[in-house]
């Protein structure tokens, strides 16, 4: 079986970055217009799905056709994008730039496993997009999270086995989807506490040299 950790995945919104305001701010406006009471709450339960996933969620059992829910969630991404002018480098969460740089320093590869479609436009705003060697975003795989497609599908492109990288995850779906591929696993946040192989309450509490003491072959 394969041993020794050569890459480190990375999921983006509250790991890499929080958009986590401009979505429940995005899906509020959407609920708001079509009389769907929303609540921060809600918002919560969205983190690391799909759009589809989300809106089913936004929905609570209402239903609509097909037509309506494209052009929700068409909606719902206009307002999010807009909300997307605002991003820069500084909104980098604190302790990234530190780890990616620790991480290419004792030669690991990286990359980034979202549900996101707009992945590839917020690293750009965040200055990032050349430091992932594979971006894995709501284009690549069929399948959202918590299915291990995304993961999977990233570690190819990096040329490792699932035991030898690690996912960074502030999601439940995202730590299931991971652990259901046989990947090691970092938990970030209370969503994830108990749930990984290794927790932080922060992105700036995470060690690298700590991680790797705990997995793989550490």
């Amino acid at each position: 079986m394969p041993s020794g950790i050569r890459a480190l995945i990375f999921d983006l919104d509250g790991v890499i970055t929080d958009t986590a305001e401009f979505h429940y701010r995005s899906w509020k406006r959407l609920a708001d217009e079509e009389g769907i009471p929303f609540t921060r709450e809600d918002n919560e339960a969205l983190r690391g799905v799909s759009r589809r996933e989300s809106l089913n969620r936004m929905l609570k059992g209402r239903s609509i056709d097909e037509e309506t829910a494209q052009a929700w969630m068409t909606r719902k991404n206009e307002y999010y994008l807009a909300h997307l002018d605002e991003l820069t480098p500084a909104h980098r969460l604190p302790g990234v730039t530190r780890l990616l740089e620790d991480a290419r320093h004792i030669g690991l590869r990286l990359g980034l496993g979202s549900a996101s479609k707009n992945a590839r436009s917020v690293l750009e705003k965040l200055a990032l997009l050349d430091a992932f060697d594979a971006l894995g975003d709501g284009f690549s795989v069929v399948n959202p999270k918590p299915a291990v497609d995304l993961f999977v599908w990233v570690a190819g492109r990096l040329a490792v086995y699932p035991q030898q990288a690690i996912v960074f995850e502030d999601a439940e779906a995202g730590i299931e989807a991971a652990r259901n591929g046989g990947f090691w696993t970092v938990g970030i946040g209370t969503a994830t506490r108990g749930l990984a192989d290794v927790h932080y309450d922060t992105m700036a509490d995470v060690k690298l040299a700590e991680v790797l003491s705990k997995v793989g072959d550490g």
